[in-house]
């Protein structure tokens, strides 16, 4: 059932059920999510079995999100123009190549710190395509004043396979023979794409979409007769060049239109920009934090993913209520509250290494950080015509995780100094940051209050 079909549920009455096409969008996300958890923790893990070098640690964070700065938005217009169940089918299909690689390698024994880097640089790009697929599907299942609550329970599934199965697994498994670890995730993500594969129509984005003021269905068959045209024997060479410019014109076009859309409206510019700082301190934080729980809180490194398991909860935790706080507060207040604690957090872990402290920082730290972005995927998702879904998001997350190389190279140079180091300056430039933007962040609608613009 399309979001047209679905109203808001009028207030003070018991929400419905999202219906189960999105059920099976979720379980699509269920197997993808455990591929990407196996592959977020093994990552450090062998990287810190390769290499010492904080530096070339967080270089794997680099090389997990650079492919946002250079792919974000080509992938966007690629799915705002092809069915987006084939998008989520390929990327789960060729992750599952890529990883079978992987595995490969460290069988022969030739892995290396720089294979590593290309098969985590790979992973990513191939995620540019997955994320914006995934997100663009939901506002095509669920009207409005439910995107907050398909939104949490997308988030919550993934919580719950990437951090409360897959971190202590993963991290069990690779103590014992990183070969089980590498060989499931292989089958995780190869099983996510045979299901994206297998999600009705509706799922595909395709109704009402338009390219160039046509709707996706009669622009195609329009591109075709073009193509065909353009190529007969004895058609002018004038307009088969006329018609190569045209769609060179319009790839550009499509390129930049996230960019416009977002920096047009009032509301998503300021969100925007916030959104990319806060971020860059995160990543900051969080690039060598493997080094900061195995090496400053003397963790075992078999416990490392379990330890991680305050996160899950916290994230799992802030999943269930996001929902209920913003019904009760307002989306503003309660992402203007998210985005101070959780900085806090990190702060008072750095401050004070203790195993305990720790566990209690990254269990709040992790909750609003889902609190987050949750309200934020649920503001651009009702904001955003469908048709322009994919290419803001990839913009989006162009100069969101774009620039989180650069913090990760921030962070991992702090770490020299001292591990502790990337978490007090990272919380403090952060914290700086939400006070400058706090009265605009409390002022945020609700969603159902937005209408996507024409």
């Amino acid at each position: 059932m399309s979001s047209a079909a679905r109203p808001a549920p009028a207030p003070g009455t018991k929400p419905g059920p999202l219906g189960g096409t999105f059920a099976r969008v979720v379980g699509a996300n269920l197997s993808s999510s455990l591929g990407d958890g196996i592959a977020r923790v093994a990552a450090p893990l062998l990287a810190v079995q390769l290499t010492n070098d904080p530096l070339l640690v967080s270089l794997v964070a680099v090389a997990a999100l650079l492919p946002w700065l250079l792919f974000a938005i080509p992938a966007g217009v690629l799915i705002d123009r092809i069915d987006r169940r084939l998008a989520l089918g390929l990327a789960g299909g060729v992750r599952a190549l890529v990883a079978a690689g992987l595995l490969a390698l460290h069988v022969t024994g030739a892995l290396t710190i720089w294979w590593l880097l290309l098969v985590v640089f790979l992973y990513g790009i191939l995620e540019t395509v997955y994320d914006g697929a995934i997100r663009a599907v939901v506002p095509s299942l669920v009207g409005r004043g439910d995107l907050p609550r398909a939104n949490s329970r997308i988030e919550a599934t993934e919580i719950v396979v990437q951090q409360f199965l897959s971190q202590p697994l993963t991290s069990w498994l690779l103590a014992f023979s990183a070969v089980w670890a590498l060989g499931l995730n292989t089958a995780a993500y190869a099983v996510a794409g045979g299901l994206a594969l297998s999600l009705p129509a509706v799922a595909s984005g395709m109704a009402g979409r338009r390219f160039g003021g046509r709707t996706g269905r009669f622009s195609r068959r329009t591109e075709l007769e073009d193509a065909a045209s353009t190529s007969a024997p004895g058609a002018p060479d004038g307009a088969q060049a006329s018609r190569t410019d045209s769609m060179v014109a319009g790839w550009r076009a499509e390129l930049v239109a996230g960019f416009r859309f977002i920096w047009g409206s009032a509301m998503l510019r300021p969100l925007w920009v916030v959104s990319v700082l806060i971020g860059l301190c995160h990543a900051a934080i969080t690039s060598t934090l493997v080094l900061f729980i195995l090496e400053r809180l003397d963790v075992p490194e078999a416990w490392y993913g379990t330890f991680l398991l305050a996160g899950a909860t916290g994230s799992l935790t802030a999943a269930a209520i996001t929902n209920r706080l913003k019904t009760r507060f307002g989306t503003g207040p309660v992402m203007a509250a998210a985005n101070a604690v959780g900085l806090g957090a990190w702060f008072l872990a750095g401050a004070f290494p203790l195993v305990w402290v720790g566990a209690v920082a990254i269990f709040v730290s992790f909750g609003c950080t889902t609190a987050w972005n949750v309200l934020v995927m649920s503001l651009r998702q009702a904001a955003v015509p469908n048709e322009l879904l994919g290419r803001v998001h990839g913009t989006w997350r162009t100069a969101l995780w774009g620039t989180m190389p650069l913090g990760s190279l921030i962070g991992g140079l702090l770490a020299r100094s001292g591990y502790s180091t990337p978490l007090i300056v990272g919380a403090t430039a952060g914290l700086m940051v939400a006070a400058v933007g706090h009265r605009y962040i409390v002022s945020l609608p609700d969603p159902e209050k937005l209408d996507p613009a024409a």
